[in-house]
């Protein structure tokens, strides 16, 4: 009989941790800057919840330099932007359709 509520709090642990480092949501925003040599770019975006961050225009480094070939300055973008090392960086991004 014991081990069932470790075994029921074990499979209940994971849900919260799941939800907790599960993907943000993707904010809408529009590229302004490519810098492929300092592997940044620069956005104007809309509010990022994640971050506690208000609509603004600001550079962020990318995860992958990879992402700054996927894009052109005036592409609308959705992405997700997360503190890497204390930089804000762009960790996952798609061209809006």
């Amino acid at each position: 009989a014991l081990a069932l509520p470790f075994a029921g709090a074990a499979m209940a642990q994971p849900a919260p941790a799941a939800a907790t480092a599960a993907p943000v949501a993707l904010v809408a925003g529009e590229v302004k800057k490519i810098d492929k040599e300092a592997g940044k770019m620069t956005i104007k975006h809309a509010p990022l919840a994640n971050l506690d961050m208000p609509a603004m225009t600001m550079v962020f480094r990318v995860k992958d330099p990879a992402m700054l070939e996927k894009v052109k300055v005036g592409d609308k973008i959705n992405f997700a932007a997360d503190r890497v090392n204390g930089a804000i960086t762009v960790t996952q991004l798609d061209v809006a359709k």
